[in-house]
């Protein structure tokens, strides 16, 4: 099943069951909303709602109480970082003020010189767990997303904390739409192809698989540190591939086209913008 926010054109937001090129009205203003029913399942597969028109996607969920971010949780990733398989996950913060639709402008601040692209397998908090243990994790998945985890790498090394340069306004592509476990290979644990493109050219390819902690163990590891309730996101890492490690460097530019893609999970297309400081 295939979950999506999509904008409607009186400027509203509606929560609708993706079914190929039909969008069917669920009854909620948005996946998060959604997500919150204690039977949202049952509901979003039964509903029989009105065809809605689309006016363009939203964030999958707009406003998640929590959006917590994984970083080096791929292995290539972490040898091209030049580090050590971590023992633990390393973990950081992003407010939703960041997030934006699947194809909407990716804005590029001012202040910043140094915009990299993350491609990120998000996963979405379906049930309220604290403490949850291996089965108990795998329910509350439900489901995964496509987010790209921009990253102003100059904010971002300012210090050893790195949220100055994960959460900037209107900088994160997440969706088209949310996609539950079980249309995916592998499941709460998928093994999905993701591509990360700069204007076509292939930057990030990775396969989820190679997660050091995966989402189930991801779910585990948060949840023991705060409860995860419906609609929060969990953002599991980056592959090799990011702009800040290349030899020269190579950021995002005004026009570029940053194209995310998850096999099961749909693509992302975000044009960036620059953005002024007025």
């Amino acid at each position: 099943m295939k979950l999506a926010t999509i904008r409607t054109a009186d400027g509203a937001t509606r929560a609708v069951r993706v079914e190929g090129e039909t969008l069917v009205d669920l009854g909620f203003a948005d996946v998060g909303e959604l997500l919150a029913q204690p039977d949202w399942a049952g509901h979003a597969t039964r509903a029989q709602g009105s065809a809605v028109e689309s006016a363009g996607y939203a964030p999958v969920v707009p406003r998640p109480g929590k959006i917590i971010c994984v970083g080096l949780n791929y292995r290539n990733h972490i040898l091209e970082m030049g580090r050590e398989l971590p023992e633990y996950p390393t973990l950081f913060a992003k407010y939703a003020e960041a997030l934006i639709g699947a194809d909407d402008e990716i804005r590029l601040p001012p202040e910043s010189g140094q915009v990299d692209w993350e491609a990120e397998l998000a996963v979405v908090i379906g049930k309220t767990v604290r403490r949850a243990g291996e089965d108990e994790a795998a329910e509350a998945i439900a489901g995964f997303a496509v987010l790209n985890d921009v990253t102003m790498r100059d904010w971002q090394y300012r210090s050893a904390m790195w949220l100055q340069g994960k959460t900037w306004e209107g900088s994160t592509p997440f969706g088209p739409y949310l996609v539950t476990p079980d249309e995916l290979p592998g499941g709460t644990r998928p093994s999905l192809t993701l591509t990360g493109s700069v204007d076509g050219e292939v930057v990030q390819r990775a396969d989820t698989s190679d997660l050091v902690f995966d989402p189930v163990a991801l779910v585990r590891y948060v949840s023991t540190i705060i409860t995860l309730n419906p609609g929060d996101v969990i953002a599991s890492g980056t592959p090799g591939g990011v702009g800040h490690a290349r030899k020269p460097a190579r950021y995002l530019a005004e026009g570029n086209v940053l194209t995310t893609e998850i096999t099961g999970l749909g693509r992302s297309e975000a044009k960036t913008v620059a953005e002024s400081a007025a």
